[in-house]
């Protein structure tokens, strides 16, 4: 079964059922949420009754909740050495892994941080000293996101990764491939085997958990990171096709963070042309019709 998904919103009244409902509407086998906004530090106490309902939906319904991911808010910054702030960043990371291990999720995605001005190797050493903090505090499992580039942010190379990785002494440490970000960052994604024969080269293949299948709208290298929906932009359908069904990360959760189409969101239509594995040109027209 193919396992693939988007982003889905997570609300007060229904949390995680409500997240759960919104990604069977699209037609999703997995999902990801932030468990509140991602720009800030406002958390709502979550219901057990609303999170076991959930959990027995998505037995019914052929959903592993291994599958599921959550992703941290933006506002995490590990590589900063500011002290308050380097501070926060850890306490509420502790807070949100735990919100994991209640929902019942084991898998957090985390932008790795900026190191804002700092420069590479200090950034990197505070991110690896942060995470030697948090990571045996719980059981969820963070997924370091590789990211495009913008500004001071780390995790741009799979060198980067890979020392953050290899300085961390837990096991509950893994990598979030983000199809944009690597293409933004200079990776050629029409090439993607060599990518993933260059990841295994480096030992990290094995600790991909989660892939965000995003086109680009800006040429490779371009350190831009915005999002286009699947096809219309300059990765292309085609490559973006090979990558999620590409039998290397057959068992891995594919999660959509394409734009809306004006105010809709495209997943269901963006889902069914994956499926389908042939490019719909006019399907920004249907979405905005239907």
């Amino acid at each position: 079964m193919l396992k693939i998904g988007s982003h889905v919103s997570f609300r007060k009244d229904m949390q995680l059922l409500g997240s759960l409902e919104e990604a069977l509407s699209y037609g999703s086998t997995t999902f990801m949420f932030y468990t509140g906004a991602p720009q800030n530090t406002n958390r709502i106490p979550l219901n057990k009754e609303l999170t076991e309902k959930a959990k027995n939906k998505m037995i019914e319904s052929g959903i592993d909740i291994n599958d599921i991911i959550i992703h941290a808010p933006y506002i995490i910054n590990l590589a900063n050495s500011d002290e308050n702030k380097y501070n926060f960043s850890i306490s509420f990371l502790k807070q949100e892994c735990k919100r994991c291990e209640e929902l019942g999720v084991n898998k957090l995605v985390l932008h790795p941080g900026s190191h804002v001005g700092l420069g590479e190797e200090v950034g990197l050493n505070n991110i690896i000293n942060a995470l030697n903090e948090i990571l045996p505090t719980t059981k969820t499992t963070i997924l370091l996101e590789t990211m495009a580039g913008k500004g001071t942010e780390l995790g741009v190379s799979l060198d980067q990764i890979k020392t953050i990785i290899d300085g961390v002494n837990y096991k509950n440490i893994g990598i979030c491939l983000d199809t944009c970000h690597l293409s933004d960052a200079g990776y050629d994604m029409s090439k993607f085997d060599d990518f993933l024969d260059s990841l295994n080269n480096l030992g990290l293949l094995d600790l991909v958990g989660c892939i965000h299948v995003n086109d680009s709208k800006n040429p490779m290298g371009a350190h831009k990171d915005r999002h286009e929906n699947i096809g219309f932009g300059y990765i292309g359908f085609d490559n973006l096709i090979k990558i999620i069904y590409n039998d290397k990360l057959r068992n891995i959760s594919k999660i959509l963070e394409t734009p809306y189409v004006e105010e809709f969101p495209p997943y269901k239509y963006e889902i069914e042309m994956i499926r389908n594995k042939e490019f719909d040109e006019g399907l920004k027209n249907k979405i905005k019709k239907n």
